[in-house]
């Protein structure tokens, strides 16, 4: 399932311009929000030596912060070159980049290429990603450990409010889309891929859930 035009949106919505901005941002703040939770969670256990698959990665917060809680191997896909350089030039700052490798594209059409993680992440991906089966089930597939994800809380608020974003995008002309999936799609392909839920934080619109292996 490749997503040609929507991640060539991405591309483009995700540019150089927002990608400093954020980095900057994460300089001056350092992890926030959503990602500060799913963050704290994965911490509760020794993370030294595991490798890392941050899918949709941005600017690295997720990889800036294990790498330096002691995860070896990092791999980082995402469709936005912008994010990737960004994330690039923040791991040549604080010394890992030799440790980590960089792919640009769709991660459900590169996939079989990318080797197992002890750790998997998507930290508000499953939201702009349009074929969510897809896309999970590749994630889960590579998971040798934990299976960590940040995404929309399935009701009627961010459903009422995801067509008003779309209808943004489209007087932008942009191929770009948001999606409110339903949670029960992820829950069972954690399931059938044996993830169990260990953390899981509920917000008002963003719900943080950690999986666990259980064979």
């Amino acid at each position: 399932m490749v997503c040609c035009s929507h991640c060539q949106g991405a591309d483009s919505l995700f540019n150089r311009q927002k990608a400093e901005a954020d980095l900057r941002d994460y300089r001056k703040n350092g992890a926030g929000g959503t990602t500060k939770r799913l963050l704290d969670a994965l911490k509760t256990v020794d993370v030294t030596g595991m490798t890392l698959l941050d899918i949709g990665g941005g600017v690295g917060v997720i990889q800036h912060e294990l790498a330096a809680a002691g995860v070896g191997a990092i791999t980082d896909v995402d469709a936005s070159s912008a994010y990737l350089q960004a994330a690039q030039s923040e791991a040549e700052r604080r010394g890992y980049r030799s440790s980590a490798a960089y792919l640009h594209g769709d991660f459900v059409a590169l996939a079989e290429r990318i080797d197992p993680a002890d750790i998997v992440t998507m930290d508000r991906v499953i939201c702009c990603y349009p074929h969510v089966e897809a896309l999970v089930s590749a994630a889960a597939s590579r998971t040798r450990r934990y299976f960590a994800v940040v995404y929309p809380r399935d009701t009627w608020l961010a459903r009422l409010a995801t067509p008003f974003l779309n209808l943004v995008f489209t007087f932008q002309r942009s191929p770009f889309r948001t999606f409110v999936h339903p949670s029960a799609i992820v829950e069972r392909i954690a399931a059938a891929n044996h993830l169990q839920k260990s953390r899981h934080y509920e917000g008002w619109l963003w719900q943080v859930v950690v999986y666990a292996r259980t064979v």
